[in-house]
């Protein structure tokens, strides 16, 4: 391969260096996935190396399966000789093989969410733990933290003897291990957990893996945890061949464990690491780049670099200062559906609509529902977590593991078969004094006691079902399995009886499901159940994502990262939003939100809007938060206010409602309305010129201190406030509340 005249100079140092360590500081929009698949084909095609040695590690199996098809463009087939997966597939590929040395059988459930927090409440109901001194939230992300850094239950427990409440969760976490051990089950944290428990207690197991790959690449190296850091510093001790790519800028999920310093200190771990700076940008116009570089050097802990493009400046950064959080909705409405209304080439897909927190979405698809714009929201109910999908999953997953007593509870009255709680609970009572599992016992029902007849017939005949199914298990493809659980166990046809009104869409969903199977059937080398099931679990947000769908698209700045798009709305620019409260009291949470403001502003390709409101609704109470410290830290020449008018805004709003037959009705409105507000006539306000609770009325004319004289033309009450509508001779209607904003009476 010609490989200088396709990568830049800095590109191709990084993949020519493939002998020792090396860190790779990959700015946004540098082009790293290139230098790594490149590096991977020149590696395989002009080294000679062998695709079985090389292991290359990504966070997201969307990231993986494109890095995956476009080494194959470059090698071939060669590429199905290597290891190309997230961390946690890579694990449990290694843990398939090897788990059975740390006591486990190698068809271990890998246990999702909800039947964690099903096992963690059983738990907390053994020790006698009261959800309202403890939550099952706090005690699952504890435990989950404690994994992260390597922390054992014995351990935990031992470090924390003298305080009562976190020595209570030590006592869930031991118990919560030996149930998973129990039910030979796995949690998402425990992949990579138990695989670097395993190297660490057996060195046979570590050696082997590290003569199988002498070449290890890590992606995305900044969001990695302590669990992470190890298993890939235990791999790597063997040839030190390790090439990790990241940006220290982006790092943005510390509040699941990813510590900045892994990357920052790189150099320290391997004190001969080559350090290459990957600073060419070729997603983003000029002045969107030195925004970005205008927030990002705020920062102090980070390595320094500097993006560069050869791009054109493009438009400057478009500011807009809105009233209200419902108006900011309204703008953003506007100005997507004007911009696709004016260029024949935007399509509702070149948008995105980015904020912090998933609450803030309401708003913006209010205003898109009322606009006939389409979207769609990245972080919503996922396909895997509705009710109709998890009750046939769990069949799926007792069927590959009888052992799963969570699974088996689930599904053991689903659909209904007269099994009650309370036989379930007499079962596991027995289960638990004999130390068996739940199916061991239902095998042998008879022996139980004090079980009604009705009752053991019924489970008599769901262990016949389920037997049948165990056996169908490696005789018959997933999707057909999934066919056979839905009619022979009546659930389907017990949803197309049901009254319900969202029956037919479960329905679809299961059909959904069924076509999940085939495809995965015609797309995997490995099409067992097992391999299903993991396929499944491992699934997150961003693998579903269609860049093809032509739709407006509602994220999480979180959610956004790896994604590109031509015009971004930043929306919620506010000092208490983004940033949040948290941020501003701590410099290293600043540090973090500043680095999730640059990730957001670098997702734009040709135009950056970013939007803020002087009032927003927050928790049932108006609250009002200046603009964000992050737009003040943008240098003035790169950004500037958009001069939409208001009124254009409001018209185009109500010329939408009336096409969309929305019927606007005055209501009757109190003559006495400042007293049914709650507002007395002695309030303080400042000085007389103020408008006082006794003199609002319609008709009369007030003085705002941005938007000039007014006429008021509607009054209401609005809670313990009064609602005033207001049309402005040179700004339109605005909505304001007496309580917040002083007006003058002219």
């Amino acid at each position: 391969m010609d490989l200088k005249n396709l990568l830049n100079r800095e590109q191709y140092e990084a993949v020519a260096a493939v002998d020792g360590p090396l860190l790779i500081l990959a700015g946004a929009g540098s082009g790293k996935t290139r230098v790594l698949t490149y590096r991977v084909a020149h590696m395989i095609k002009d080294l000679n190396i062998y695709p079985s040695k090389i292991l290359a590690i990504t966070f997201t199996n969307k990231a993986a399966g494109e890095m995956k098809d476009r080494i194959k463009e470059l090698v071939g087939d060669e590429v199905e000789g290597m290891w190309i997966s997230t961390f946690h597939s890579s694990c449990v590929r290694i843990l398939r093989r090897e788990i059975d040395k740390l006591g486990y059988n190698k068809n271990f459930a890998i246990y999702d969410s909800y039947d964690q927090k099903v096992l963690i409440k059983q738990c907390m109901e053994e020790l006698n733990i009261n959800d309202k001194d403890i939550t099952d939230r706090e005690i699952i992300n504890k435990i989950s933290g404690q994994k992260d850094i390597l922390v054992s239950p014995e351990q935990f427990k031992r470090e924390n003897e003298g305080n009562f409440r976190i020595n209570k969760i030590a006592d869930v976490y031991l118990l919560y291990q030996k149930k998973l051990k129990d039910n030979n089950a796995l949690d998402f944290d425990d992949l990579i957990y138990k695989t670097v428990q395993l190297f660490k207690e057996h060195p046979d197991v570590l050696e082997f893996y590290q003569r199988k790959f002498e070449y290890i690449m890590v992606d995305e190296y900044q969001d990695t945890n302590r669990s992470q850091y190890e298993f890939v510093k235990l791999l790597a001790q063997g040839h030190k061949n390790i090439c990790v790519v990241g940006d220290d800028d982006q790092c943005i999920y510390a509040w699941r464990g990813a510590d900045v310093r892994n990357i920052l200190d790189f150099e320290q771990d391997y004190p001969n690491a080559k350090v290459i700076k990957l600073e060419q940008n070729y997603r983003s116009k000029g002045n969107i780049l030195k925004a970005a570089n205008d927030v990002i050097s705020n920062n102090s802990n980070r390595k320094k670099k500097v993006l560069r493009t050869e791009s054109e400046n493009g438009d400057k950064i478009k500011l807009y200062r809105a009233y209200s959080d419902l108006e900011e909705g309204r703008y953003v409405a506007f100005k997507i559906r004007d911009m696709v209304n004016r260029d024949e080439k935007r399509q509702y897909k070149d948008f995105a609509v980015l904020y912090r927190t998933n609450a803030q979405s309401r708003i913006f698809e209010d205003a898109f529902m009322k606009s006939n714009i389409p979207y769609r929201i990245i972080g919503g109910l996922k396909f895997y977590d509705r009710k109709e999908i998890k009750d046939i999953m769990a069949y799926l997953k007792f069927i590959n593991n009888p052992l799963d007593d969570i699974s088996l509870r689930r599904i053991i009255n689903v659909p209904k078969r007269n099994i009650g709680d309370s036989t379930v609970q007499k079962i596991q009572g027995f289960a638990n004094s004999m130390e068996e599992s739940l199916y061991n016992v239902i095998l042998d029902v008879d022996e139980v006691s004090n079980l009604s007849k009705r009752s053991i017939n019924s489970i008599k005949k769901f262990v016949s079902i389920i037997n049948s199914f165990i056996k169908s298990r490696d005789k018959i493809p997933v999707s057909s399995l999934i066919r056979e659980i839905l009619d022979i166990t009546g659930y389907l046809d017990e949803l197309k009886d049901s009254k319900e009104a969202d029956s037919i869409s479960r329905v679809e969903n299961l059909k959904e499901l069924v076509s999940a199977a085939s495809e995965f059937e015609t797309t995997s080398e490995d099409t067992s159940l097992s391999a299903f099931l993991e396929k499944v679990t491992l699934v997150s947000d961003i693998d579903n994502f269609d860049d093809n769908a032509d739709s407006v698209v509602l994220m999480t700045v979180h959610s956004a990262k790896g994604l590109e798009f031509p015009v971004v709305f930043m929306v919620g620019m506010e000092n208490g939003i983004f940033p949040g409260m948290q941020s501003l009291d701590s410099a290293k949470e600043m540090e973090e939100s500043r680095r999730l403001c640059y990730v957001g502003i670098t997702r734009a390709k040709e135009q950056l809007y970013m939007t803020s409101a002087e009032t927003r609704r927050v928790f049932g109470r108006t609250v009002s938060y200046q603009q964000s410290d992050f737009v003040d830290e943008i240098s003035r020449e790169l950004k500037e206010y958009d001069t939409v008018k208001e009124n254009n805004i409001n018209s185009y709003s109500n010329r939408v409602l009336n096409n969309n037959a929305f019927l606007w009705k005055k209501k009757a409105v109190s003559s006495n309305l400042s007293e049914a507000a709650g507002i007395s006539a002695e309030r303080d306000v400042p000085g007389d010129k103020y408008l006082k609770p006794e003199g609002i009325k319609e008709g009369i004319k007030v003085r705002h201190s941005k938007f000039g004289v007014g006429t008021i033309v509607s009054i209401s009450k609005s809670g313990s406030d009064i609602k005033l509508t207001i049309v402005f001779d040179k700004m339109g209607i605005k909505n304001l509340m007496y309580g917040i904003v002083p007006l003058e009476a002219v």
